[in-house]
């Protein structure tokens, strides 16, 4: 069977992959002489190889609508990569367990409003999947030299059916989106 189903986006059912980014529950104190709390330490950036160095971009994604087709992963050998939402809109995070240096059988989270996620070194994860409307993502990564991407296509793709998760918000039209 080539169905996935959505999860809850938690701390303890993603760890194996990366780190949740939210402030719910997070370490923090008050700076700047009482006028600003720092939400504290919520991802652990690596960057590793020649010439390593961390940036910060943003990327742009296209909504997708359910169906959705998961084809391909990627992921980085030199680097973490964190996505933290621009705006407060759901995204669907998709990664996989390393199976003999191929993705295995994807696990689907969904990112709930003021969640973002930062992959391990070497997670396999799906591209961008923002819901509801195009969106805006801050993203940490590597930069520097060396190859940081590696893809995989599944000889068979699995497919997103359901987006009844989102509680109220648009499940989407029945266009397949894969980009």
């Amino acid at each position: 069977m080539h169905d996935l189903q959505v999860e809850k986006l938690t701390r303890e059912a993603f760890a194996p992959f990366g780190d949740v980014i939210e402030t719910e529950e997070a370490d923090n104190f008050e700076i700047n002489n009482g006028t600003t709390i720092r939400f504290h330490d919520l991802a652990k950036v690596e960057t590793l190889g020649e010439n390593a160095r961390t940036m910060i971009s943003i990327f742009r994604g296209k909504a997708f609508h359910a169906p959705i087709s998961v084809a391909m992963m990627e992921r980085h050998p030199l680097g973490s990569q964190a996505f933290y939402p621009l705006q407060k809109r759901p995204f669907l995070v998709v990664v996989a367990p390393d199976e003999n240096g191929e993705p295995g059988r994807p696990h689907v989270f969904l990112a709930a409003r003021g969640q973002g996620v930062n992959y391990h070194v070497n997670t396999w994860h799906h591209p961008l999947i923002s819901l509801e409307a195009e969106s805006e993502f801050l993203v940490v990564d590597r930069g520097g030299d060396g190859n940081n991407l590696e893809e995989a296509f599944y000889k068979e793709p699995f497919t997103i059916h359901a987006l009844a998760m989102l509680s109220g918000n648009a499940a989407g039209s029945a266009a397949d989106n894969t980009d």
